[in-house]
């Protein structure tokens, strides 16, 4: 990828359109001057045969870019072999969906810690990754907001480094809700870029799939998502940081006011 692109979690909510769907909802994203769209398939994949051919001709015709989130309900960690198998099972069948209508990451959290050691966990995961097939799609790994919750920056840049077919999506919000607002200013940002680049290469910087937004945190983590300007987020030092190392790849804005903070992040960016 040879820029920074911005885009939407979900579908625009400002758009006035009756009956929105993805076709209609990438033309609307694109006509604000927005580049992406992470499609979710949190509760079930939402592409279908019967409307993939609308969705590909939007994405094709306005030259966009879309992920897609994976489901709620995956733990690579279960204690129970067959959630386990369950779990790939429903990666799988998202990145079907996705590469119906070419899009390029699936972002999905990989579990949880539950009664194992961070690393017994790691191991599991790590196995169970190993068995996903090879894919045009990039399956990315995201860093979590909880602590019960496996992904932290290290676990998951450790993953990538020994799975190949992984890759990287690192959720600033997350890491500040986790780290009960950690991310205070532009050095905070800086040493994680400085570390995904020390430990994956520039490469990684060059095609990093990111998510950043408002949150609501408590010391246990995440709480939920907020808009920009009423939550803490640093997305000032977080965009400049950006741009400092010259990142590559795509920020999606989680949120609720999803289309009208993504632009607050691509505007803003424009004039750093």
């Amino acid at each position: 990828m040879n820029r920074l692109l911005f885009g939407i979690s979900g579908l625009p909510i400002s758009s006035g359109l009756k009956n929105i769907n993805y076709a209609t909802g990438i033309e609307y994203v694109k006509s604000i001057g927005l580049d992406a769209m992470e499609l979710l398939f949190v509760r079930n994949v939402n592409v279908t045969d019967k409307n993939k051919d609308i969705i590909l001709k939007a994405k094709l015709e306005n030259d966009f870019y879309l992920s897609a989130h994976g489901s709620h309900y995956i733990n690579l960690n279960s204690d129970e072999d067959e959630k386990q198998e369950q779990s790939l099972e429903r990666i799988i069948k998202a990145t079907d969906g996705l590469a119906k209508i070419k899009g390029k990451s699936l972002i999905f959290h990989p579990g949880f810690y539950l009664k194992d050691t961070k690393q017994e966990a790691y191991d599991t995961i790590k196995e169970n990754l190993r068995k996903l097939p090879s894919r045009e799609i990039d399956y990315r790994l995201e860093t979590t907001g909880k602590s019960t919750q496996f992904g932290t920056l290290e676990e998951l840049v450790s993953l990538c480094k020994e799975v190949k077919s992984c890759k990287l999506c690192i959720d600033f919000s997350h890491i500040h809700a986790r780290g009960n607002g950690s991310l205070k200013n532009y050095d905070d940002f800086a040493q994680i870029l400085q570390y995904v680049l020390e430990e994956l290469g520039r490469t990684a910087l060059d095609d990093l799939h990111i998510h950043m937004g408002g949150v609501n945190y408590n010391e246990k983590g995440e709480k939920n998502h907020l808009p920009l300007l009423e939550s803490d987020f640093n997305y000032v030092g977080c965009l400049k940081a950006l741009k400092d190392f010259k990142v590559k790849g795509c920020v999606i804005l989680e949120g609720p006011l999803v289309e009208k903070d993504a632009l607050l992040l691509k505007n803003t960016y424009k004039v750093l």
